[in-house]
């Protein structure tokens, strides 16, 4: 038997040029580096305690009870379609019908992906908050459209927003904003007033937008506005979110958008080929999840917010220029004070300095430099994890 190689038809690569530039994502490499240093990973964004136990209980009972063993519809279970309009109308008195206004989808980056893919051609602009999700350009590569980056900038201990660059960055060619807030990496939370801004310049530019609010949840001073909410907005937003960070079942990978039903139409046509279904079982306990009183998610919050203190005042005493999120699970720090410019190679060496994993910037940005200094720091774990990475932190 003779040996096969793949067939070459030309110099080219094997990957797509659109994803060439992306490789491995920078998560996947500083986890296996946690895992072969032993080190504490605050690098990449899950908890390491589960959720709560009746959720997990919700979803064992659907599994052995045959509740979305086979193929769910493929806007998602009904009973998970009405609980996230409920929690739509509950929080923000935004009323969206089920049956057409609602889909359900892999988690958030699946919502993001099949968005981007329905809605844009190649050649379209699309503007989004730089530092961004890694997943961001990625998918606006695949649809063949084209980033442009609106940097936020640090000042006065927090990342900031300048209108007046957003509104320079919209030419004729500029087909949606895709905006995160609560923010990843930087922990912003957009105010009402800059909300407000984006929202007028959307409309009176015709622009779609899609927003991912993964972060809902996890505003620690002040509250959570959707676009969509705002005047004007209804219309043209797709609003995304996630059960992950929510309930703290990352793994699960249940998101949703909601969305006129022109728009959710247009979604589900990029969604039903990417993974047509999934998390059935899991469609259910998330459903009873979205529905738990006021008390859990006041309680959830509350915990992620004194983690965040544990973290970021053992950030400080270690020397670092520290951000304090408003939101998230995250913190950006800047590592000039410790002598240090290059975050990447500190991230890749601190494993081995001090046994503790956190994420470089830069790999955010189209604008390297702008995120050169900056490392980020997830505190969704453990109290005594979170202060053991403190204290091994000091010998820096």
């Amino acid at each position: 038997m003779t040996h096969m190689s793949a067939p070459v038809s030309s110099d080219r690569p094997f990957l797509n040029r659109r994803l060439a530039a992306f490789g491995t994502t920078i998560f996947a490499e500083m986890s296996a580096l946690a895992v072969r240093t032993g080190s504490i990973n605050l690098g990449q964004g899950f908890p390491d305690t589960d959720g709560p136990a009746q959720i997990a209980e919700a979803a064992s009972r659907a599994v052995l009870t045959g509740l979305g063993n086979q193929y769910p519809p493929g806007p998602g279970v009904p009973e998970l379609r009405t609980a996230i309009a409920a929690h739509q109308q509950r929080f923000y008195s935004l009323g969206y019908d089920p049956d057409t206004e609602v889909l359900v989808t892999a988690g958030a980056t699946e919502a993001i992906a099949a968005a981007l893919l329905a809605l844009l051609e190649p050649g379209d602009e699309v503007i989004a908050l730089e530092p961004y999700y890694d997943s961001y350009a990625a998918c606006i590569a695949m649809a063949g459209a084209v980033r442009v980056p609106v940097t936020l900038r640090p000042h006065a201990g927090a990342f900031v927003l300048d209108l007046d660059e957003l509104r320079a960055a919209v030419t004729p060619r500029t087909r949606l904003l895709l905006l995160n807030t609560p923010h990843n990496p930087t922990g912003t939370v957009l105010t009402p007033a800059e909300l407000a801004a984006v929202a007028e310049l959307a409309v009176e530019r015709d622009l779609l937008v899609v927003t991912d609010e993964v972060y809902e949840h996890l505003v620690f001073e002040g509250a959570h506005t959707p676009l969509a909410g705002l005047p004007g907005m209804r219309e043209r937003t797709v609003t995304i979110s996630s059960a992950g960070k929510t309930f703290s079942f990352t793994g699960w990978k249940v998101g949703w958008l909601t969305a006129p039903p022109e728009l959710v139409t247009a979604v589900r046509s990029a969604k039903q080929f990417l993974t047509y279904v999934s998390s059935g079982p899991f469609q259910y306990a998330i459903a009873e999840a979205l529905a738990l009183p006021d008390a859990y998610y006041d309680t959830f919050r509350a915990d992620l917010a004194a983690k965040r203190d544990i973290l970021a005042d053992g950030l400080a005493a270690a020397g670092f220029e520290v951000f304090r999120p408003q939101g998230t699970y995250f913190i950006t720090t800047d590592i000039t004070p410790l002598g240090e410019k290059d975050g990447l190679a500190f991230c890749r060496a601190l494993p081995e300095r001090c046994g503790v994993v956190a994420i470089p910037n830069q790999v955010f940005y189209d604008d390297k430099a702008a995120g050169a200094t900056q490392v980020r720091w997830a505190f969704c774990k453990r109290e005594e994890v979170l202060r053991e990475a403190a204290e091994r932190l000091r010998r820096l």
